[in-house]
């Protein structure tokens, strides 16, 4: 995985800019610590950070290569999970190949296929290819949005990269926000409207989009959809196939020229990843696999299960790696490092997000990266295969909105009454409800029930999902640790996306197919297992350190977050007792304490970014 960001403009002389295009590719160097490159012409200028997976002997980019008069240049982010097949179809062209790296693969698999490249990738992407002398740039981004890509257009300037902080550190770009972006981050947030970059006139390309920039301006094209269509085969058949792609996608994730490890927590998601790889290692004579989980100082003295977390990971894990023979790492995190790193996270995602969700993963992903440097999650298995609470809540599956947003007059009660009026929050939320709605592909003849679980499906996502992969995105890349994530193959996506509910379900349990096909590779008690999701502490000195360093942003009036805020209500909130705070607001895990923790990441990227309101 790297860091990918460049430059096109008009009317300005790129070689006379070097320092600007190094300074924004600098901005990249956590996702790619190995190797720095740039490539400039008059017109287009290319930055890539390095991480190096495969073949870190070559490969370097901004990489280059000619075809008669034609110069194409890659800088590119991602995992080609087939590109060995693609080689040796190039190859059966006539096509050969100075590196065994998947970015001469997709370079060429571009000179052969132009735009049509997207149809033969496996894998998680986001690149930029520009073509000299036609002066037209060329970017991607894989079907899911696992890997990330911005950009924005400005009069004759075009400028894009893997993550906003290298937009930003372009002089000509602002750090401003307006309406639309206080609503996304107070109404929406920590989910972002697909597509939006938050900051003003920057937007992100979508999941399963490409787009070409040249002289005649942009245009947009969505290349992936999901389909909907009769599903037909039976539920053994069904239970098969799934199994299938799931092994074929963690075989096909475990290539690397350096050391891999997966995630685990004794969940069905993570075990059945960590067994597939286990066996292949097997297989292959390649030892043990070595697995990591995350805990928190003293949590075991505080948990309480409940409807969203019913029951801690531990036991789960150590009968899970013992029965697969790993070579087990946990990762211990104390609450002042928690706290500490609030303001580490909001950096790695240039935004406000999942508070100390994000942060925890952060100082996860720091210890895993000191023994390995590619991981596989269970991530996005529950949006896909439906295991997410709202999926069989009544009252979810019966409200007209986002069903992990909840609470939102409450939530706006904390902000100041005019602002609040300025965002329009319930029409903003309902306008992106509807807009997402509106992409639903439905079945004809499909039941009700069927319809509203398939908007429930899409909607996750939509939007949860790509919060979640946001997240792993960032607090990985930011530590210089590749994640995979096996459950986001679209092979697997395309087909689950179509099995019938009551075969989703079967069993009377979520994700019951996915049990079924998992059935004789893991325990029948690690099968059963209910959904438990990602471990946050339970400490409550965690809520008192963020309710303490709240009250002191509260109290300071230079603070950039008090302006935004009802502050009569918040005093009222930062009194409450304990018991006040265990609702989740957004999601299973954000309840009070992440609120708190939400508001100073707020008040940190306010201040750290220089924000200014529009």
């Amino acid at each position: 995985m790297c860091g990918i960001t460049g430059w096109v403009d008009w009317e300005t002389d790129l070689k006379t800019r070097e320092p600007i295009i190094t300074r924004m590719t600098e901005t990249l160097t956590n996702r790619g610590p190995d190797a720095f490159g740039t490539w400039l012409s008059s017109r287009a200028a290319l930055g890539h950070r390095r991480l190096s997976v495969i073949d870190p002997e070559n490969g370097k980019q901004p990489m280059v290569r000619q075809r008669g008069e034609q110069t194409y240049v890659i800088s590119y982010n991602g995992e080609l999970y087939n590109a060995l097949e693609l080689r040796e179809r190039l190859q059966s062209r006539g096509y050969t190949f100075q590196t065994h790296c998947d970015t001469e693969v997709l370079l060429v698999a571009f000179m052969e296929w132009s735009e049509e490249c997207y149809k033969y990738l496996n894998g998680i992407f986001a690149f930029a290819i520009w073509q000299e002398p036609e002066q037209r740039l060329f970017l991607c981004r894989d079907r899911m949005g696992v890997k990330p890509l911005f950009y924005v257009q400005e009069d004759s300037m075009f400028l894009f990269g893997s993550e906003l902080k290298s937009l930003l550190d372009h002089p000509e770009i602002k750090p401003q926000i307006g309406r639309e972006g206080l609503a996304e981050l107070l109404v929406l947030g920590p989910g972002r409207t697909p597509g939006h970059g938050v900051f003003a006139g920057i937007y992100e390309l979508r999941p399963g989009h490409c787009m070409v920039y040249d002289r005649s301006g942009t245009r947009l094209r969505k290349y992936w959809a999901l389909e909907s269509k009769p599903h037909e085969d039976d539920i053994d058949s069904t239970a098969n196939k799934v199994r299938e792609l799931v092994r074929d996608t963690v075989e096909r994730q475990l290539v690397s020229d350096v050391p891999i490890c997966t995630l685990l927590s004794g969940g069905l998601d993570s075990s059945a990843i960590t067994a597939f790889a286990a066996r292949a290692y097997d297989r292959s004579a390649m030892g043990r696999v070595d697995t990591f989980s995350v805990d928190y100082a003293d949590n075991e003295n505080y948990f309480k299960p409940s409807e969203f977390q019913p029951n801690s990971d531990s036991p789960w894990i150590e009968k899970v790696s013992g029965l697969l023979n790993t070579r087990h790492h946990s990762v211990v995190i104390d609450i002042p490092q928690l706290v500490n790193s609030l303001d580490t996270a909001v950096k790695a995602r240039d935004l406000p997000g999942m508070a100390d969700v994000d942060s925890s993963l952060y100082l996860f992903c720091r210890e895993i990266k000191k023994k390995a440097t590619v991981a596989l999650s269970g991530e996005c298995a529950d949006e896909i295969f439906g295991g997410y609470p709202w999926f069989t809540s009544q009252e979810s599956l019966n409200s007209n909105t986002f069903p992990w947003s909840r609470s939102l007059a409450q939530r706006m009660s904390l902000f100041n009454p005019e602002l609040v009026k300025y965002m329009r929050p319930q029409e903003y939320m309902d306008q992106r409800y509807q807009e997402t709605l509106a992409e639903v592909p439905y079945l004809p003849g499909e039941s009700k029930q069927e319809s509203r679980l398939r908007e429930i499906c899409y909607l996750s996502m939509a939007w949860f999902m790509a919060t979640l992969l946001d997240r792993k995105d960032r607090m990985s890349m930011a530590t210089g640790l590749e994640v995979r994530v096996p459950f986001c193959d679209h092979r697997l996506v395309e087909y689950v996306w179509n099995i019938p509910w009551h075969m989703k379900q079967c069993d009377d349990i979520e994700k019951g197919i996915l049990r079924r096909a998992l059935a004789g590779l893991l325990p029948e008690d690690v099968l059963t297992r209910r959904k438990s999701p990602y471990p946050k502490t339970h400490n409550p000195a965690y809520l008192q350190a963020v309710r303490e360093q709240f009250i002191n942003i509260i109290e300071d009036p230079a603070s950039p977050l008090v302006p935004l805020l009802n502050i009569d209500t918040v005093r009222k909130l930062t009194n409450l007792n304990n018991d006040a705070f265990d609702r989740p607001w957004y999601g299973q895990l954000m309840t009070g304490a992440q609120l708190f923790a939400y508001l100073i990441q707020m008040n940190t990227w306010l201040r750290e970014y220089k924000v200014s309101i529009i």
